[in-house]
């Protein structure tokens, strides 16, 4: 039976702080639990309650149903009760409108903060690596109600309210409340579910209100939209503890990595077929890089972005996985099915410029919060975008967090992150006059370096095994140097002075390439200077067909380049990446794959990829004849590969080159085989080598060399015939050895019984 309802004597209003009230009404009170908290009075409790176009209120004790009419106590929708109860009991809102219609509300301000003063002096001192779990929006049980945390940091904002599709996108109801510490706002809203879309609905000074989603949202609307979305709580089952333990191996120098670099939005199978999904993608891709023999993939910036042209480096929801394959969940599934293929995941990050995107990042409180406040480091001398504030502890806390947030939640094994010469050069891509220098009147920008060894010390404390991967085309000197050494302690560098002179150097025609010939050798100068990643890849080829377009001759030239090319590649000291699409031919298909085989295969091709021992030049300055000569090698003469690459048009039947051991060389791989597209310029059978001075060497071989081909020849020793009386002493050796073993097997046997 329904309890009649309890009249209670309004004696609310002196008790209301009514200029702070007035705040609340007027969008200028940043702390509103402060004031419509419940709280004792004499007389009873003090409810309040902001519901703009409500016609009725009522305050309904949960406990024992009885009701309360709330008195308005200012006609924007302010209504105010005093409860007759000692305690504050536990109560909800009964917002009735014009129409008669009643909505139950509980009140939003009787949930105590989930932000705790530890959280913000962490926050503070940038080195809160979780707060991703404590920012954004988050489904949860609080107080024993379901619904969902909001927390974002907008420290300038005269208030912010959260506004979404369950509110109508009216933020007057639901402001939300700043910590005194930090500039963070947070509150919780009950009944709020996974799914739904919300904003931050910010007043900044001069009284303009503007909309943006959230920083920390880990959930994105499918683009062109910008709302973010309220996500589910993760139940995912992860099933790659295998790779988890295996990937330990890939942070040594000594092991082969060869990564294959996908655009996860764009990438085809040979069919033709665009996956669907996440799953799906994982599924497909990690068949085609098993098969082509590849490490690991190298994935795209993943991370959501609205500008289809800049292919996700132009990033606008840093922890949100972009919606056009799925959500996070399914994003976590691919990882996982890639990690049971034995196949490793990279992730390109951009934590050098942001979105311009008014939803986005720039003036996020009405302020430069993000960026730089000097329009001379602001923005991306080429893009337009912005940059970031690496002196503030908040936005290095925010990118850290964030690193930390994909290799934690989804397991990626490594980050390459991009632009890094923007971040460490103040007068990156300016000119005289369009750029401020450090305190010293340098061009180093000394944030972006505390900020980088701030990163990469947390993340190699915390997860080791983790590859991290700059790609830097200025010459910052020992960018791969550990921190403990005052370096930005970075495990590999994109090779990109490599790429640029090879790329140059094939472009030219092979009647001219003589005059540039140190393009192609000039790489082995600073090779070791630093771990680099030799890279033939989208941004530097694009697609197969593209890379075709690039290079001078007839169409059986251009593809006899590519091949020739990658040949040169995989034999270069430096770990691999490259990405032959999986539309190109079959016969181009599996010859990268036979060089990845290769490649795994052979220990000379990475074992000393880092040390001066696994590399020696035979021939390099056969300019005239386009060839370069030179040895892979390990501590073991067995093991010693001789790579003949000729960049010129034509062909040498007896072509002499000098080895460094009297012996076999058999030819292990060949671009020119006719399996490869290729003309069949080949050496099917062994080399002997013979007492024939060459390259200054005192032996030699004479082989074929095919045009605009790569021959790789194996080495092993000759092994001398055994002459009859030889043989006979042998076998005498090996009857006395069996001889002596019976003997020995007889004594023991012995020893036995008798101890027994």
């Amino acid at each position: 039976m329904q309890q009649e309802e309890c009249k209670v004597k309004n004696q609310a209003y002196e008790y209301m702080n009514w200029p702070r009230i007035e705040g609340i009404l007027y969008g200028e009170e940043s702390s509103p639990r402060d004031v419509m908290q419940p709280r004792t009075v004499p007389g009873g409790v003090l409810v309040q309650g902001y519901f703009p176009g409500a016609a009725k209120v009522t305050v309904r004790n949960l406990k024992s149903g009885q009701k309360f009419p709330m008195s308005l106590e200012e006609e924007a929708g302010y209504f105010a009760a005093i409860l007759p109860y000692k305690r504050i009991p536990s109560y909800e809102f009964l917002v009735e409108n014009e129409k008669g219609q009643t909505e139950r509300r509980r009140d939003l301000y009787s949930f105590p903060s989930l932000i705790t003063e530890e959280d913000e002096k962490k926050f503070c001192a940038g080195i809160y690596y979780e707060v991703y779990k404590k920012l954004g929006a988050h489904h949860c049980m609080h107080k024993g109600v379901e619904g969902t945390s909001f927390a974002v940091w907008a420290p300038n904002a005269l208030h912010v309210s959260v506004v979404g599709d369950f509110n109508q996108w009216d933020g007057r109801g639901t402001l939300m409340h700043r910590c005194p510490m930090s500039g963070i706002y947070e509150l919780f809203i009950p009944d709020v579910k996974p799914g739904a879309l919300y904003k931050y609905e910010i007043k900044v000074k001069g009284g303009n209100t503007i909309l943006k989603a959230d920083p920390y949202g880990q959930q994105s609307e499918m683009p062109p939209a910008t709302a973010s979305v309220v996500p589910k709580v993760s139940d995912f089952q992860w099933e790659d503890q295998k790779w988890m333990e295996k990937r330990k191996k890939y942070v040594k120098k000594n092991v082969p990595i060869s990564i294959y670099e996908v655009n996860p939005f764009q990438w085809m199978t040979s069919e033709g077929e665009k996956p669907d999904s996440y799953q799906s993608l994982g599924r497909k891709l990690a068949e085609y890089v098993s098969e082509m023999g590849y490490t690991h993939v190298e994935l795209t910036p993943v991370m959501e972005y609205l500008d289809e042209k800049s292919s996700g480096y132009v990033t606008f929801a840093y922890y949100s996985p972009s919606r056009r394959l799925g959500e996070a969940e399914d994003f976590k599934e691919m990882v996982s099915i890639l990690h049971q293929a034995g196949v490793g995941v990279i992730l390109d990050w951009t934590p050098a410029q942001f979105s311009n995107a008014g939803a986005g990042l720039a003036l996020f409180d009405g302020t430069c919060l993000y960026e730089p406040e000097w329009a001379e480091r602001k923005f991306h001398p080429v893009w337009g975008t912005y940059l970031y504030k690496y002196g503030s502890p908040m936005v290095k806390n925010f990118l850290i967090a964030n690193a930390w947030y994909w290799l934690e939640q989804f397991h990626v094994d490594g980050l390459r992150m991009d632009d890094v010469d923007v971040m460490l050069y103040l007068d990156y891509g300016r000119r005289d006059g369009e750029w401020l220098p450090n305190m010293y009147g340098t061009n180093e920008n000394l944030d972006a370096m505390e900020f980088l060894k701030h990163l990469n010390s947390i993340v190699k404390k915390k997860m080791p095994e983790v590859l991290l991967i700059a790609q830097e085309d200025g010459l910052w000197p020992d960018l791969t140097d550990s921190v403990e050494n005052d370096h930005l302690g970075f495990d590999y560098k994109w090779s990109g002075g490599w790429t640029k002179d090879f790329l140059n150097y094939l472009s030219r025609d092979s009647a001219v390439r003589g005059k540039y010939h140190d393009e192609l050798t000039l790489s082995m100068l600073y090779a070791y200077c630093e771990e680099y990643v030799l890279t033939l890849a989208s941004r530097d080829v694009g697609n197969y067909e593209r890379f075709l377009k690039r290079i001078p001759g007839t169409d059986k030239e251009k593809e006899a380049t590519v091949r020739v090319a990658y040949g040169y590649l995989m034999t270069h000291p430096g770990k691999k990446m490259q990405a032959m699409d999986a539309s190109a031919p079959a016969y181009m298909q599996e010859y990268v794959k036979t060089l990845n085989q290769l490649y795994r295969s052979q220990p000379a091709l990475y074992q000393k990829d880092d040390e001066t021992e696994g590399f020696e030049w035979i021939q390099l300055m056969k300019a005239k004849e386009h060839i370069i000569t030179f040895l892979r090698k390990t501590g073991k003469p067995e093991e010693t590969l001789l790579v003949i690459c000729n960049f010129s048009t034509a062909a040498y039947d007896n072509y002499s080159v000098g080895v460094p051991y009297a012996g076999k060389y058999k030819e292990v791989l060949n671009s020119d085989h006719e399996k490869f597209g290729g003309s069949g310029v080949t050496n099917p059978r062994i080399k002997m080598s013979k007492k024939v001075e060459c390259d200054e060497r005192n032996a030699s071989i004479t082989v074929k060399v095919p045009p605009l081909g790569i021959s790789v020849y194996a080495f092993s020793r000759e092994v001398k015939k055994v002459t009859g009386n030889q043989g006979a002493k042998r076998s005498q050796k090996k009857t006395t050895r069996a001889g002596k073993k019976n003997l020995k097997d007889e004594l023991a046997e012995k020893i036995r019984k008798e101890s027994e």
